[in-house]
């Protein structure tokens, strides 16, 4: 069974029911995946209301604690869903049901002798744990891609979501009864801290962890566990304003960069500006900024050209800091030089644009910088899974290894070589009586 808001297993048989789970969900058809997404998309439809006062329940609590100054209100933000974002999570589940199936694609084929054939093929990773906070549609955007990449999943989210989880879970959970096929403990919910450290000792249970937090929550959860994880870190994106933009682009880009959905970890928090177009560029980006609702700080010379009472005076910890709020820091830069240098010293290697009409700049400062996103002429705010076309997605990997970036259903898979041959045996190559082919073959 599924650990569910009405019954507790212990951490231990909850990821041993998953990885049995796993083991059913690896040899399921694209057609029973498919469908049992579809009947998920219409279940979140149907059962809107109870999930929406779930969130009700949530939000409510959590205003209280923004109250007493225990949480941020970038935190409620992220908390907060609506009929629109129901609508959005039932998109990304179908979206995700009408991608190519990640399963059993033949990678290579390789012969290595007659009638000895190497296949490479894709197969699932297995058990997937995820520790998160706050956003309830995590739950069905990790879901689909697990189901549909043949894994199963262990969910953490934060207790501030706790009444959202389980209305999203339940709903998913019952969804997939209709399917005999579905093993009920595909998709599990843990529910304390004690549980999570239990979990993160489990590494013969479960093969990939991913925290979605800060850099520091992703540190921890790396240091903590043998588990490879793959973590969703912060995101300290930057705009960079070269000499030769296109001015109207660049305060579109940046204000949607910004204000957009300020919450998210692909919003802009830092703004770079060329000097040679700084006196013509700040003072408006400041005044729209303003008008928005969004406090500036910059550096010396940003507050000379958008006068002292516009902006504040911003410190050095401003540079390295993810606000997710209506916060920016704006510095002028000599060169772009200069700018990819404090992006590298100050980045988190998620995402960065640059505004630029000269496309020598533009793929000089794409070639150079190192980011799982980087961007000529558009918002930073595109770096999303759904945007991207992956369907939906688990987070976004600034690490380098597995997967980078938005991460769908690729990096939920893995590959193992099948060998198929006639009776072959090692010991003829040894002795030099046959040799390898080693042929390509179509996959």
């Amino acid at each position: 069974m599924a650990a569910s808001t009405s019954e507790r297993l212990s951490v231990l048989d909850v990821a041993r029911g998953a990885r049995q789970a796993a083991n059913k969900l690896a040899l399921l058809s694209d057609g029973i995946r498919r469908e049992a997404l579809l009947a998920v998309a219409d279940a979140l439809v149907s059962r809107q209301s109870e999930i929406l006062n779930a969130n009700q329940l949530d939000v409510e609590l959590a205003s209280e604690a923004v109250a007493r100054g225990d949480m941020s209100r970038a935190f409620l933000d992220r908390l907060k869903t609506s009929e629109a974002g129901m609508s959005q999570m039932a998109a990304q589940v179908r979206a995700v049901a009408a991608l190519q199936d990640p399963l059993g694609i033949v990678l290579s084929a390789t012969q290595l002798d007659d009638d000895l054939k190497l296949y490479k093929v894709s197969c699932p990773l297995g058990v997937i744990a995820i520790v998160f906070e706050s956003r309830p549609d995590v739950i069905p955007q990790v879901a689909a891609l697990t189901l549909r990449s043949g894994n199963a999943v262990v969910f953490k989210g934060g207790k501030e979501a706790a009444n959202t989880n389980a209305a999203l879970l339940n709903t998913w959970q019952d969804a997939l009864k209709l399917f005999s096929e579905i093993p009920p403990n595909a998709t599990n919910l843990i529910h304390t801290r004690t549980d999570v450290a239990e979990l993160l000792a489990l590494e013969d249970e479960v093969d990939l962890v991913i925290p979605r937090g800060s850099k520091e929550f992703v540190r921890h959860i790396a240091k903590t566990s043998h588990i490879p994880v793959m973590g969703h870190g912060e995101g300290i994106c930057h705009v960079y304003v070269d000499s030769a933009a296109d001015p109207e682009k660049a305060l579109a880009i940046a204000l949607d960069s910004k204000i957009q959905y300020p919450a998210a970890c692909n919003s802009m928090e830092t703004l770079l500006v060329h000097h040679d177009i700084a006196p013509v560029f700040l003072e408006e980006i400041v005044k729209r900024f303003r008008s928005a609702g969004v406090e500036v700080r910059g550096c010396s010379e940003t507050v000379s050209l958008a006068g002292s009472e516009a902006v504040f005076p911003a410190s050095d910890a401003d540079w390295s800091t993810e606000y997710s709020d209506l916060v920016v820091s704006i510095k002028v830069v000599d060169t772009m030089d200069e700018a990819i240098q404090h992006i590298s010293r100050y980045g988190s290697r998620h995402t960065e644009t640059i505004v630029t009409d000269d496309h020598c700049t533009a793929q000089d400062f794409m070639n150079r910088i190192d980011a799982a996103g980087v961007f000529h002429n558009a918002s930073t705010r595109f770096a999303d899974g759904f945007r991207y076309g992956l369907g939906a997605e688990l987070g976004i990997s600034t690490a380098k290894l597995h997967a980078r970036g938005p991460v769908g259903l690729e990096g939920l898979t893995t590959y193992k070589y099948k060998l198929v041959g006639q009776g072959h045996t090692v010991e003829p190559y040894v002795r030099g009586e046959r040799s390898f082919k080693h042929t390509p073959l179509p996959s």
